[in-house]
C-alpha cells in the first residue's frame, strides 16, 4: 500500500497543492518516512514555502488527505498546537508550558514587596520616568554598615564607663557577653528565617507572622513597633544630655533653685530640649526622608572616628596619659566644677588664707573652724590621677563590682580616711550615685546598645543575594561591635581611675565627658562624634518605625489601626509618623535615659525570643517549605537563644517584661478574638479532644496557605480476593513521601452490599492496619462497601477527612494488564478516578510499576531522582523529590530537573531562569533544558495510533458475545428499552452484574432475521477495521508519547525515579482507551516513574 506524502518545514502537509507543486517521495505504509533538514535552510524551498502560507493553503482540502498535522491547524492557538506537548493541549490554559513560566518569574522575583525606595517614592520629578533598578547593594554597604550604626549607639559613649565602674570589669564581661550571645543566637535563628525564601520589607514582623501567623506576628510586630519608637525617645535624650552637660550648659532654661534641685531642673530642660528635638527630627521625616538615608554614612563616620579616637587614647594613655586630676576629700570624691584649686588653704602673696573648697565646707572666707564640716577638718584633701593609663596596674581595683545606692557618695577604697559623719547639707559637694544599681539595673540600661541586628533583614528588598548577604553582613557586624564592647571594658578598667568610672555625668573631671578623658586628640571628638551619631540614630528610628507601623496596618489583621496604614501619595506613612511622634513624647516626658532604656529592651527582648521560637518551631515541624540557605541552625541554639530573651527580660525589671508580656498577649487574644471556646472533659484526654477540636476548627477557617502546604494522602488500595493488599509497596511510597508528618489516609473499596459484606470490611480494615504498621504508615484507615467500584472510589474522594483535616493528594495505582484482560471496568475505574480527582481539584500521584519501589529497608547511596517539568500544574514536582529527600532511602540520591524547550523558545535562558527559580526555592538540583525540535511526524508513530485505533475498534466488536447480541435482540421487541440500548455498552453496564451464560429464549422470524442483521453488521465493520483511518489528534498525541518517552527514556535511563507531568485523560470520553495507549507509550522503557497531576493550586513558594 503506496501513498504519497510530503514534509515541510513544520511536519505538516498543505494538501493538494504539494502533490502538484513539489516533488514528494513515495514511501510504502510501515516504512521509515525519508527525513528533509529545513533547519536553516529554508531560502532553498520558495515554492514549498509558498504554498503552505494561510493565503493558498486555504484552497486546498485538509480533512482527511493526510495523517499529519497540517500547517494551518499548527498555526492556530499558537501553544495550544504545539506538537510536542499534544498530549497536555487541553489543559494549557490552566497549566503553562514551563518556558512561559519562567519567563515570567525572572520578573517578579527581583521585586519587593512592601513600601517603594524613600528616594523614589519622594521623586516628584513627573517628567523623569521611573526605571525599576535591580538590587545591588552588597553585603558590605546593605548590611554590614547598617547594623553597625544601629548597633552602636548612645550607651557606648555615656553609659559604657559608668557600667564598667559600678559592676566591674568581671561582670561587665558577664553582662556584654550575656546580651551578645542572646544577639548572636538570635541573629542565628534570623538569618535562617530570613533565608527561607525572599523577605519582603517588614523585617522581624514579616519573618514572625509568616512563620507563627498573623496572632503572634501581630503581638511581636506591635512590640517591635514600640521598642523601635522608644529607641528614638532614647536617642533624643541621649543628644540633649550631650548637649546640656558637655556641649552648652548654659543653654539650660530651667536651673536649680536649692543645692538639691540639680536633678529636677535637669529633667524640665530635657523634656522642653526633647519635645523640641523631636517636632524638628518629625518634621525632617516627614519632609524628606531621603536627607536621612543620604546623612546615614555620615552619622557612621562619627561613630567610627569617635571609637577610633578610643583606642588612640588608650594607647597613648601606656606612655602619656593625660592630665585630668580628680580632688579627693578623704576618700571621697569631690565635684570639681566647684572650685578651681584641690586644697583647703593657698598662699597667696605669702599668706595663707582660704581656698574656694575652705569656703565651701565652713561657710567664712577666714580660716576659722567653728562652722565646719567635721569631716573636711579630719580628712586630708589630695589629688590623683583620674586616667592614670594603662601601664598603671588600676584594672585590678577595677575588677570587682562597686555598686551603690541612690545618693550614695563615691568613695576610693583603700584611701586614707578619717571616717566620720560629716554635714548632709554638704553632700552636692561631692559626686553622688543618682540612681541604685545592681547587676540586673545594668543588664536593662546595656541590652539596648546591643540591638539594630534586624537592618539587615530590614533591607533585604536591596541586596543582590539577601539570602547570603543577611547571615555574613549580620553574624560579622555582631562579632565586630562585640569585639569593640568587649576591648572598651578592658580598655576603660585598665586606663581610668575606678571613682571616675563610676561618675556617670563627669563631676570629677570639670563635666568632662567620661570616655572623652580618655580619648586622643581632644574629648571635643567623642562629643561632637556621639552628639551627631545620636541624632542620626534617632532620626533612623523615627524613620523605620513607622513604615513597621504602616506594615502592620496594612495586613488588617488589628482593625483599630487601620487609618495609620494610609498616608501621602508616594506610600510615606503620615499617620504612623504622628503616632510614633506622641509614643516617642512619652519617652521623652520619662526624661531619664536610664528609665527609658529598660523599657525599649524589654520590647526588643520580646521580639528577639520570637524570632527565636519561630525557628525552633519551624525546625521541629519540618514543614516542607522550611528550606533555608543558612545551615548553621539548630533547634537547641533556638531554645537557647529564647531562654536568654526571657532571662534577660527578668534580670532587667521584671515589673516590666510582665507589662511587655500582658500587652503581647493582650494583643494576641484580641487577634484570636474569634477562637473556639474551651472543653474540658475528663483529664488530658479531655484537654487532647479540646485540643484537637480547636485545631479542627481553626483548620476549617480557610484553605491553607502556599508555604503550609503539603501532601496530605488518600492512598486507594486494590485488595484482593482474600482481602490481601496487592499492592503494599504504594503504603512504603506513602511513608517514604510523608516521613511520618501530616495526614496519611489509606482507602479501600469492597464491591457488594453493605448489609452482607459489613464483617468483610472489618476484617480488610484490621488488614490494612496490619500492613501499615508493617510498613510505617502512620495515618488512618478507611473500608466503604459499594455496589460498583468506581462509585466507592468516588465516596471516598468526597468524604474522607474530617473539617479541615482532608487530603488534597491521591495516590492511585496503575491498570497492571488492562491491555490483555478482555474487562475494560480496570482502566475505565481508572480514569473515571483521574477524572474524579481533578472535578475535586485533588493532586493526583501514579507510581508505575510500583513493584520495583525500593523498600524502608533498602538505601540508595547513590542515583539521582529526575523530575520531567513539561508542564506547570502548581509545583508538586519540585516538592515530591524534596519530600522524599527527607526519607533515609532517598537521601543520598541527586535531584535533576529536566525541562523541554521548543523551537521558539531561548534554551540557554530558560536554563538561567530555572536555575533561578530553584535558588529562589531553596532547592538544590541541576538543570537541564532539553531541545525538542519540530521534527516530522514519523510512519512509526502513524502506524502506531493506527494500530491503536484498530485494536479499540475490534476490542469494542468482541464484546458483543454471543449471549449479550441475544439480550440485544432480546431488548429490541421491549419498548422501555430504548434507553438502556443507547447505554448498553457504557460504563454502567460494564461495571453492572453479569450476564447469564445461558438463556433460553423463543424464537419468531422477527428475531431470527434480527440476528442475521446483527451477525452482518459486525461482519461489515471488522471490514472496516481494515481501511480505518487514525484520527489527527490521536496522531499529534501520539508524536507527543513517542517524543517525549525518546528523550526521558535517552537522559533517564538509568534514574532511580523519574517524576512526569501527567497528561489530563481526553474531554472526550471515546478516546479513554486511546489515553491508556498514550500513557503505556510516554513510560515506555522506564523501570519506575511517577506520574503526577497537580490540584490546580501552588504548592510550592519562594516567600518566606
Amino acid at each position: 500500500m503506496w501513498k504519497t506524502v510530503c514534509m515541510s518545514q513544520d511536519g505538516a502537509c498543505p494538501g493538494d497543492f504539494v502533490l502538484q507543486n513539489v516533488n514528494c517521495p513515495r514511501v510504502k505504509l510501515g516504512q521509515e518516512l525519508p527525513r528533509v533538514a529545513f533547519r536553516g535552510h529554508l531560502h532553498s524551498l520558495p515554492k514549498l514555502m509558498e504554498i503552505t502560507s494561510p493565503s493558498h493553503a486555504s484552497h486546498g482540502n485538509h480533512k482527511e488527505n493526510s495523517p499529519f498535522l497540517n500547517s494551518i491547524e499548527a498555526s492556530k492557538g499558537g501553544d495550544y498546537y504545539d506538537r510536542n506537548l499534544a498530549l497536555f493541549e487541553e489543559e494549557l490554559d490552566i497549566r503553562p508550558k514551563v518556558s512561559s513560566l519562567l519567563g515570567k518569574l525572572v520578573n517578579y522575583t527581583n521585586l519587593t514587596q512592601g513600601v517603594k525606595e524613600h528616594e523614589e517614592a519622594e521623586s516628584t520629578d513627573g517628567s523623569k520616568k521611573k526605571v525599576s533598578k535591580s538590587p545591588s547593594m552588597g553585603t558590605l554597604m546593605g548590611v554590614y554598615l547598617p547594623c553597625m550604626q544601629n548597633i552602636f549607639g548612645v550607651i557606648l559613649f555615656l553609659r559604657l564607663t559608668w557600667m564598667v565602674g559600678m559592676a566591674g570589669v568581671l561582670q561587665s564581661f558577664l553582662i556584654v557577653l550575656l546580651c551578645c550571645c542572646c544577639t548572636m543566637l538570635t541573629t542565628i535563628s534570623m538569618s535562617a528565617i530570613a533565608t527561607n525564601g525572599v523577605v519582603p520589607a517588614g523585617g522581624s514582623y514579616f519573618m514572625i507572622s509568616r512563620s507563627l501567623g498573623p496572632e503572634f506576628g501581630g503581638a511581636v510586630g506591635l512590640c517591635f513597633y514600640l521598642g523601635t519608637t522608644f529607641a528614638g525617645a532614647m536617642y533624643i535624650l541621649g543628644a540633649i544630655e550631650i548637649l546640656l552637660t558637655y556641649i552648652v550648659p548654659q543653654a539650660a532654661i530651667f536651673h536649680p533653685s536649692g543645692a538639691h534641685d540639680a536633678s529636677s531642673a535637669m529633667l524640665n530642660n530635657m523634656r522642653v530640649y526633647g519635645t523640641v528635638f523631636l517636632i524638628l527630627m518629625a518634621v525632617v521625616v516627614f519632609v524628606g526622608v531621603k536627607y536621612v538615608n543620604k546623612f546615614a554614612s555620615l552619622f557612621l563616620a562619627c561613630v567610627v572616628i569617635s571609637i577610633l579616637s578610643i583606642y588612640a587614647g588608650a594607647i597613648k594613655s601606656i606612655f602619656d596619659p593625660p592630665e585630668f586630676p580628680i580632688c579627693m576629700l578623704g576618700n571621697r570624691t569631690l565635684s570639681r566644677d566647684q572650685f578651681d584649686v584641690c586644697a583647703k588653704t593657698i598662699v597667696k602673696d605669702n599668706v595663707t588664707v582660704a581656698s574656694e573648697l575652705w569656703k565651701l565646707f565652713c561657710h567664712s572666707t577666714n580660716l576659722t573652724t567653728e562652722n565646719c564640716d567635721e569631716y573636711f577638718l579630719m580628712n586630708n584633701v589630695s589629688e590623683i590621677a583620674g586616667i592614670p593609663g594603662a601601664a598603671s596596674g588600676i584594672l585590678k581595683d577595677n575588677l570587682w563590682s562597686n555598686y551603690l545606692e541612690k545618693g550614695e557618695i563615691l568613695e576610693k577604697a583603700h584611701h586614707p580616711s578619717v571616717d566620720v559623719a560629716g554635714q548632709k547639707n554638704n553632700l552636692h559637694l561631692y559626686v553622688l550615685s543618682d540612681i541604685a544599681t545592681s547587676f540586673m539595673v545594668l543588664v536593662g540600661i546595656f541590652f539596648p546598645s546591643v540591638t539594630g541586628i534586624m537592618a539587615g533583614s530590614n533591607r533585604s528588598g536591596d541586596l543582590k543575594d539577601a539570602q547570603k548577604s543577611i547571615p555574613v553582613g549580620t553574624i560579622l557586624a555582631i562579632v565586630t561591635t562585640s569585639l569593640v564592647y568587649f576591648s572598651c571594658v578592658l580598655l576603660f578598667g585598665a586606663c581610668i581611675e575606678g571613682v571616675v568610672l563610676r561618675d556617670k555625668y563627669g563631676d570629677a573631671v570639670n563635666r568632662n565627658l567620661v570616655v572623652g578623658t580618655l580619648s586622643w586628640p581632644s574629648p571635643w571628638v567623642i562629643v561632637i562624634g556621639s552628639f551627631f551619631s545620636t541624632c542620626g540614630a534617632g532620626l533612623q528610628s523615627l524613620t523605620g518605625a513607622p513604615r513597621l507601623l504602616q506594615a502592620i496596618a496594612k495586613d488588617n489583621i488589628i482593625p483599630f489601626l487601620w487609618i495609620f496604614g494610609h498616608g501621602k501619595a508616594n506610600g510615606e506613612p503620615t499617620w504612623a509618623l504622628l503616632l510614633t511622634a506622641l509614643i516617642a513624647e512619652l519617652g521623652i516626658l520619662i526624661a531619664s535615659l536610664d528609665m527609658v532604656a529598660p523599657i525599649l529592651s524589654m520590647f526588643f527582648l520580646m521580639c528577639y525570643l520570637f524570632v527565636n521560637l519561630a525557628c525552633a518551631v519551624q525546625t521541629l515541624l519540618r514543614t516542607p517549605n522550611w528550606r533555608p540557605r543558612f545551615k548553621y541552625y539548630h533547634w537547641a541554639l533556638s531554645f537557647l537563644g529564647m531562654s536568654i530573651c526571657l532571662a534577660l527580660m527578668f534580670i532587667s525589671s521584671w515589673y516590666y517584661a510582665l507589662v511587655a508580656m500582658l500587652i503581647a498577649g493582650m494583643i494576641y487574644k484580641y487577634i484570636e478574638y474569634q477562637g473556639a471556646e474551651k472543653e474540658w472533659g475528663d483529664g488530658i484526654r479531655g484537654l487532647s479532644l479540646s485540643a484537637a477540636r480547636y485545631a479542627l476548627l481553626r483548620l476549617e477557617e480557610g484553605p491553607p496557605h502556599t508555604k503550609n502546604w503539603r501532601p496530605q494522602l488518600l492512598v486507594l488500595l486494590k485488595l484482593d480476593e482474600d482481602l490481601h493488599v496487592k499492592y503494599p509497596r504504594l503504603l512504603t511510597f506513602a511513608s517514604q513521601l510523608k516521613a511520618g508528618k501530616g495526614l496519611t489516609i489509606i482507602g479501600s473499596v469492597i464491591q457488594g452490599n453493605f448489609l452482607e459484606t459489613y464483617g468483610e470490611a472489618q476484617a480488610a480494615e484490621q488488614t490494612i492496619k496490619n500492613m501499615m504498621d508493617i510498613e510505617k504508615v502512620k495515618g488512618f484507615c478507611q473500608v466503604v462497601v459499594a455496589n460498583k467500584v468506581r462509585e466507592g472510589i468516588a465516596h471516598l474522594i468526597q468524604s474522607c477527612g474530617l473539617g479541615g483535616m482532608k487530603h488534597n493528594t491521591v495516590v492511585l495505582g496503575w491498570p497492571y494488564g488492562w491491555r490483555q484482560s478482555e474487562d475494560p471496568r480496570s482502566w475505565k475505574t481508572f480514569i473515571g478516578t483521574v477524572r474524579c480527582t481533578t472535578a475535586a481539584h485533588l493532586a493526583l500521584l501514579v507510581p508505575k510499576n510500583v513493584s520495583f519501589y525500593p523498600s524502608n529497608h533498602e538505601r540508595y547511596n547513590e542515583g539521582n531522582i529526575d523530575v520531567w517539568w513539561i508542564v506547570h500544574d502548581g509545583g508538586m514536582l519540585m516538592l515530591l523529590p524534596f519530600l522524599l529527600k527527607q526519607h533515609k532511602v532517598w537521601r543520598k540520591c541527586k535531584m535533576r530537573i529536566f525541562t523541554v524547550a521548543q523551537m521558539d523558545d531561548n534554551s540557554i535562558q530558560m536554563k538561567k531562569d530555572l536555575a533561578t527559580f530553584l535558588y529562589q526555592l531553596r532547592i538544590e538540583a541541576e538543570v537541564e533544558v532539553v531541545e525538542m525540535h519540530n521534527s516530522d511526524i514519523s510512519a512509526y508513530t502513524y502506524e502506531r495510533t493506527l494500530m491503536m485505533e484498530q485494536r479499540s475498534q475490534m476490542l469494542r466488536q468482541m464484546r458483543l458475545t454471543k449471549t449479550e447480541r441475544e439480550r440485544e435482540a432480546q431488548l429490541v421487541k421491549d419498548r422501555h428499552s430504548i434507553a438502556r440500548l443507547e447505554s448498553l455498552y457504557s460504563d454502567e453496564e460494564d461495571e453492572g452484574d453479569s450476564v447469564p451464560e445461558n438463556i433460553q429464549m423463543t424464537w419468531t422470524k422477527e428475531k431470527c432475521d434480527a440476528e442475521k442483521r446483527n451477525r452482518g453488521s459486525a461482519v461489515g465493520t471488522f471490514r472496516d477495521l481494515i481501511s480505518i483511518k487514525p484520527n489527527q489528534s490521536n496522531v499529534r498525541r501520539m508524536h507527543t508519547a513517542v517524543k517525549l518517552n525518546e528523550v526521558i527514556v535517552n537522559r533517564s535511563h538509568d534514574a532511580r525515579l523519574v517524576l512526569l507531568n501527567m497528561p489530563g485523560p481526553p474531554k472526550n470520553t471515546d478516546g479513554d482507551e486511546n489515553y491508556m495507549e498514550f500513557l503505556e507509550v510516554l513510560t515506555e522503557g522506564l523501570e519506575r516513574v511517577l506520574l503526577v497531576r497537580g490540584g490546580g493550586r501552588e504548592v510550592i513558594t519562594i516567600y518566606s
